[in-house]
């Protein structure tokens, strides 16, 4: 098969081997794959990953031996557990000890004509949902796991850091709360997708907003998290979606005097995301930015680094 391969200095297109499936795993036909900000922090360096990159799939199981998946449409789950560690057995797979995950971290990823992947990992896709909309699965649930680690009610004040692709995410989940939501970025058009859902919007000063209960940086920029405790109240909440490659200098004294509450957010509850997008709650369509064949993924990731650029679909 073809797949998409970075060798910790370069990526090409190259041939490699169908999966072999292990028990319990399913051998899923990727449809569209989109590039995410983790990707090309990759080529960068984060996470020190070689293999196959990619973790943001839509796909038909071509091989499994549960009946209830055979031939249909899924989407998965990106971390690959024991289920036996300690982490597992409280129910929190997600930091298993001895985890790898899809396209990061010890495991070959979905830029490929086939991956394969535990069925426990997978979700099937409602009929009403399309591809274009599905692929968007694993940062719609990322997106929603904010809603599981902070209460945020519709007096609450929230400053969505960052208009990019999980910027614009976690914005629209938020709004779905009825908070006094502001979403400050540097993009007119990209903000536009958001005014047109009647959520508030800003490409100017964000330190304007300051004393926010809550604050959610996306921006994938150290300066962000800088931006983000400026903006938050003594006793507010900060939590940090981006990932940085390398490390930043903060105030951490800060965080204690003004009794910040730092949290870290991660992967999150497909099932809420795939429900959001049956519902339509969620718009992600208009996210696309360009589509592109498996043998042009160099191509492909160029354009998704450009500053600006929204998401980058493939078609293995």
């Amino acid at each position: 098969m073809l797949a998409v391969v970075y060798d910790g200095t370069q990526l090409q297109v190259s041939e490699r081997s169908v999966p072999e499936l292990r028990d319990g795993e399913a051998l899923v036909r990727p449809t569209l794959v989109g590039i995410c900000n983790t990707d090309l922090e990759i080529l960068r360096g984060y996470a020190n990953f070689s293999g196959i990159l990619g973790h943001e799939f839509v796909g038909v199981v071509e091989r499994c031996t549960d009946p209830a998946f055979a031939g249909q449409r899924v989407v998965g789950e990106i971390n690959i557990t024991c289920g036996k560690c300690d982490m597992c057995r409280i129910g929190r797979r997600e930091h298993c000890l001895r985890r790898s995950a899809l396209g990061i971290r010890g495991r070959d990823g979905a830029l490929a004509e086939y991956v394969a992947l535990p069925v426990t990992n997978l979700h099937l896709v409602p009929r009403s949902v399309p591809d274009d909309a599905a692929v968007f699965a694993e940062p719609l649930a990322a997106a929603c796991k904010i809603l599981e680690q902070v209460h945020v009610h519709p007096l609450s004040r929230v400053v969505v850091l960052g208009d990019g692709k999980l910027g614009l995410l976690v914005a629209q989940v938020l709004a779905l709360t009825g908070a006094d939501l502001i979403v400050a970025g540097r993009h007119e058009d990209k903000l536009a997708i958001l005014s047109r859902r009647g959520i508030a919007t800003t490409a100017g000063d964000p330190l304007y907003y300051s004393g926010a209960d809550l604050v959610v940086e996306c921006t994938g920029r150290a300066e962000g998290f800088h931006t983000a405790l400026e903006l938050v109240r003594p006793g507010g909440t900060l939590v940090l979606k981006s990932t940085y490659h390398g490390q930043i200098q903060a105030d951490l004294s800060r965080l204690v005097v003004d009794e910040i509450t730092v949290v870290g957010s991660r992967c999150g509850p497909f099932a809420t995301a795939l429900r959001y997008l049956e519902m339509g709650l969620v718009e992600v369509v208009p996210l696309i930015a360009a589509r592109y064949r498996l043998a042009d993924a160099a191509e492909a990731f160029h354009h998704a680094a450009l500053p600006g650029t929204l998401k980058v679909l493939v078609h293995p």
